[in-house]
């Protein structure tokens, strides 16, 4: 595969936020570093198995990552590869497929240890929060799955009904 980053892994929970202000104030207060705003723009590709999309952020490097994940509310393991453009042109071809749909939002990012925090603006949808706690040789699935729920705690009073899909799945149900 001529991928940069191949074979992945990250346990990722994503959930309506109802406190934007609250969350922000929770985790800064448990230690969570603020990295930036960025604004995306996600075009998704109709693909057999897994969802394929490419991330623009504004003054960044565009990514193709292709993933796959199951649609449960709960956290979920998800498995996912990042390519850069030429690279996913190799692998998936030029344009790599139809376009399924596009999403626009802001992020907040944060990172508390090694968890990616999202504080997400969507187009259409509303405002979000995401969490994706990478998986690697030093923390486990189960570690992750445990930072999670660390975190969905202490956000409690701040979040709505967990999500069970992505931004693009949500946006075609409108």
């Amino acid at each position: 595969m001529s991928s940069k980053e191949a074979g992945m892994h990250n346990v990722e929970f994503k959930a309506e936020l109802r406190d934007r202000d609250l969350a922000r104030s929770v985790l800064l207060r448990m230690g969570a570093t603020p990295i930036g705003v960025l604004e995306q723009t996600d075009t998704y590709y109709t693909v057999k198995n897994g969802r394929l999309k490419k991330r623009e952020t504004a003054g960044e490097r565009t990514e193709i990552v292709f993933y796959d994940r199951p649609d449960r509310s709960i956290p979920k393991l998800s498995h996912f590869s990042l390519y850069t453009e030429e690279a996913a042109a190799k692998e998936f071809g030029d344009p790599p497929g139809e376009v399924r749909i596009v999403v626009r939002k802001v992020r907040e990012l944060l990172m508390l240890g090694s968890v990616r925090i999202h504080l997400d603006e969507v187009e259409g949808l509303g405002t979000f929060l995401e969490f994706e706690a990478l998986v690697s040789p030093s923390q486990t699935v189960k570690a992750c799955h445990d930072k999670i729920a660390e975190l969905r705690r202490a956000l409690r009073p701040a979040l709505g009904e967990p999500i069970a899909c992505g931004y693009a799945d949500l946006l075609e149900q409108e």
